[in-house]
């Protein structure tokens, strides 16, 4: 569940779909992507915002057109990212769907072939 800000490795590593995790869910409100909007277009955009006439009003129009492109999770959903996009009031019913499916789920993982001892 996704509830503020999920980018970069910290989105990979907890849960996602990446790493096959069953369900994941998303708050209208989250922001999922590669890395934050400010840090993105601080990289991006450089000359562009260090050229124009109002560099602080470039910036912010810059990271809100890179909210609305890149770190919504409406795009995340049509990537395959996420299975969902819920409101809050939903959350509870919607996890408890969730469980129910995966109550059954039994996963198993192919046979080593060598162990890992520590060297």
């Amino acid at each position: 569940m996704i509830l503020r800000k999920a980018y970069g490795g910290a989105y990979d590593v907890m849960a996602s779909k990446h790493i096959r995790a069953d369900v994941n869910l998303a708050f209208p409100t989250a922001e999922i992507a590669v890395m934050g909007p400010e840090g993105a277009v601080n990289i991006v955009r450089r000359n562009e915002i260090v050229k124009s006439a109002n560099p602080d009003k470039t910036r912010a129009e810059f990271v809100a057109d890179y909210r609305e492109k890149f770190a919504n999770p409406y795009k995340a959903a049509e990537l395959g990212f996420i299975d969902e996009v819920i409101y809050p009031r939903t959350l509870r019913s919607r996890l408890h769907r969730s469980l129910e499916l995966l109550k059954d789920k039994r996963d198993t993982n192919p046979p080593r072939k060598h162990t890992n001892i520590p060297l």
